[in-house]
């Protein structure tokens, strides 16, 4: 398997071109699983302060045997912490937990809109990652005028939106909007829920004519976009053949394709960050 590129953030830092969504994968069994993805070449493990399982992903660095600075960790604020006085402690929450000195990445998790706090998040953010808590800082289902706020009342731009993304939801304006603003774009959700996507025409074609299987041809179609994919498995088969997208490339024809299957209500979570809140 050939060596993952990388993403440069706006800030200097680095992630893989694939992730692991951790969500669920709790407890010793999910530690164990992590550590063997990282093994496996895993790179980023995306967590969260919601997943309620940054101590196995903390284990799971250790057990792993790989060097630590060359493992990417990403965790998550929740809506409850957005006051800016919580925002310390609950980062240094996260590290205690995880048993780490230092997040790679951490992130916004909502915006909460309604609650009108989430520059206030920002703010507190701005301040661990000059403490060196934290190494890069962004947010998650952030919209264009969300991140305008952020930008405008801090001068700080986040280095990551990572937002519900896949071919039935393929956000052109969101993609375009992060990018003209310097920030890559992450995808949950990358590969849908269930099967329905992998089932696809547009996408079966593409797996048999490049000999790849579904998932990878959704998974490349994530790469080639600029959008950082991060797929969520427990199992070792199925995480070793996500991970393995650099191999070939799809050509116009199979982008185009698979492009059509987008539609305007294809969220396949309620999560409209106009509306939707977590906490």
């Amino acid at each position: 398997m050939a060596a993952l590129p990388h993403h440069t953030l706006n800030d200097g830092t680095t992630l893989p071109a694939v992730g692991l969504g951790t969500y669920a994968l709790r407890g010793i069994p999910g530690a164990a699983s992590m550590a063997d993805a990282l093994r496996a070449g895993y790179r980023l493990l995306d967590s969260a302060v919601n997943y309620e399982n940054e101590g196995a992903v903390g284990n799971a660095v250790r057990m792993s045997g790989v060097p630590r600075e060359e493992i990417r960790v990403t965790s998550k604020l929740p809506g409850r912490h957005h006051k800016k006085p919580n925002v310390t402690w609950a980062i240094e929450e996260s590290l205690l937990r995880s048993g780490l000195d230092y997040l790679d990445l951490y992130l916004i998790h909502w915006p909460n809109p309604s609650q009108q706090l989430f520059v206030e998040a920002w703010e507190g953010m701005i301040e661990a990652r000059e403490r060196g808590l934290v190494r890069s800082i962004g947010v998650s289902n952030f919209l264009p005028e969300h991140l305008d706020e952020l930008i405008a009342k801090t001068g700080v731009t986040p280095s990551v939106n990572q937002v519900e993304l896949h071919p039935y939801f393929n956000q052109p304006e969101q993609r375009a909007a992060d990018k003209a603003r310097g920030i890559l774009t992450q995808a949950w959700t990358p590969i849908g829920k269930g099967t329905a996507l992998l089932t696809e025409a547009p996408v079966v074609a593409a797996a048999e004519k490049h000999g790849r299987t579904p998932a990878q041809v959704v998974l490349r179609w994530h790469f080639q976009l600029g959008v950082l994919p991060i797929p969520k498995s427990a199992n070792a088969a199925r995480q070793a053949e996500n991970l393995d997208i650099t191999g070939f490339a799809l050509d116009d024809a199979d982008m185009a394709a698979i492009g059509t299957l987008t539609r305007a209500d294809g969220r396949l979570f309620d999560g409209d960050p106009r509306t939707h809140e977590e906490f």
